[in-house]
């Protein structure tokens, strides 16, 4: 008599380690995520992220620094940052490397 197998007594087999680190994750879970790795690995983490940014398309950056420009707009539109003149900016750095 041939012996039953039922679907509990089969092993499962656990998804490819690349299937479970893609799972979905919002940019606050990754950033507590990360924070909370020690600092080597928050620093070499830093590192891999930014220069990532080296290979990006030209249109890529035309696309970030427009998104930058923006939030910025907005910022100072909301009143939330203070419009310092260029020529005072420049005056404080010159006091500042002498």
């Amino acid at each position: 008599m041939g012996r039953a197998v039922t679907e509990a007594s089969e092993p499962r087999s656990a998804p490819p380690l690349t299937q479970a680190y893609n799972l979905p994750m919002d940019f606050a879970s990754l950033e507590k995520q990360a924070l909370s790795l020690p600092a080597a690995d928050r620093a070499r983490l830093a590192q891999e992220l930014l220069g990532s940014l080296d290979s990006l398309s030209p249109d890529e950056h035309r696309a970030l620094w427009l998104d930058e420009a923006q939030r910025c707009a907005a910022q100072i539109d909301r009143g939330e940052v203070r419009v310092v003149p260029a020529d005072e900016v420049a005056r404080k750095a010159r006091a500042l490397l002498k």
